[in-house]
């Protein structure tokens, strides 16, 4: 177990015991902002802290890339009091799903950023991949630089706004198997994730629902009948990408029933606007110790999935089960000739 793993977790519940933000700058989470602060004359009118052209915001509104490119560019300037500014100062939480850490209030995300981010090298960067939703809920792909913690994370999460778009909820999903960090979950892992703080449109939250129905089902031709011919499928744990319905289908009838969000898991929690968001789900029980993930979804303009991209814990597995699910990608033997 590397020491840098050790010194993450160590934070995270060192943190939360205390009443105090540690958990997050152990995991990279860093919440959403205001429209407001995030415009170029909030920034300063500077050039962004971190590579311009990465960012996928083709599934969200103007509103909501503000929102984020303006958390992450106080973030990658270590400005504790800017990207702060950015939550509810009444009702805020933030929850690493991985390791089961939950942090509540503002006043614990104050104490751990202000000296965290003030002692962070100065080339710590993070940045925004892709951001789908908008201002009432919304889902972020975004890569912390090893600079941060010592090993690169990729995490995708879910952010709720209250009606004056400040963050009510953050959730982090991240892979510890792809930082090559090997995580735990403790006997005190969470029962409650906030999951009735719900602000999703009605046709993201109808596309979720029907999907991970037909998910839990087993049911490949009832889920693929939900996407676009041209439908992606990505499984950022397992490392598999797979395209378009014909092999979508194929790979769902040979893995759903091995995989964490198939029999047996349920929907807990959606986000998201007309042009998709997220859902989380909780694991099934053959995916223990595996509690939760979440999913990413980007719908056409009918309100089928075109991308759908998933993520979990896989460190939580042994070598062999991850193993086996990584094989599930690859198609069945060819007919000799």
């Amino acid at each position: 177990m590397d020491r840098q793993g050790t010194t993450r977790r160590t934070m995270l519940r060192t943190g939360a015991m205390a009443g105090t933000a540690a958990a997050l700058g152990a995991t990279g989470v860093f919440t959403a902002a205001t429209a407001r602060a995030a415009t170029p004359a909030a920034n300063g009118g500077q050039q962004l802290p971190y590579p311009s052209g990465v960012t996928d915001t083709s599934h969200c509104t103007p509103e909501i890339a503000a929102v984020f490119r303006g958390i992450l560019t106080a973030k990658s300037r270590h400005d504790a009091a800017g990207f702060l500014s950015y939550f509810s100062r009444t009702n805020t939480v933030y929850i690493d799903a991985c390791l089961g850490v939950t942090m509540t209030g503002r006043q614990a995300l104050n104490n751990f950023f202000t000296p965290f981010l003030a002692s962070v090298p100065a080339d710590a960067i993070s940045y925004p991949l892709r951001i789908v939703g908008d201002a009432r809920s919304a889902a972020i792909e975004f890569v912390d630089t090893p600079a941060f913690f010592g090993q690169e994370i990729r995490t995708l999460s879910a952010v709720t706004f209250d009606d004056n778009h400040k963050v009510t909820r953050w959730v982090d999903y991240w892979d510890g198997r792809s930082s090559l960090i090997q995580n735990t979950i403790a006997d005190t892992y969470p029962t409650d994730f906030s999951d009735s703080q719900q602000n999703a449109h009605p046709a993201v939250a109808r596309a979720a629902r029907a999907l991970q129905t037909a998910f839990a089902a087993g049911d490949a031709a009832g889920a693929v009948a939900l996407m676009s011919d041209d439908v992606v499928h990505e499984d950022l744990a397992a490392h598999t990408r797979v395209r378009g319905t014909l092999q979508v289908q194929r790979y769902y009838t040979r893995a759903l029933g091995q995989l964490p969000y198939g029999p047996g898991a349920a929907l807990v929690h959606t986000g998201g606007s007309r042009q998709g968001g997220g859902y989380e789900w909780t694991a099934a029980p053959h995916a223990a110790p595996i509690r939760r993930g979440h999913t990413c979804l980007e719908l056409d303009g009918t309100g089928k999935v075109s991308r759908l991209t998933t993520i979990y814990d896989s460190s939580l597995l042994t070598h062999a089960a991850y193993q086996s699910l990584i094989g599930l990608s690859a198609e069945a033997p060819l007919p000799a000739r």
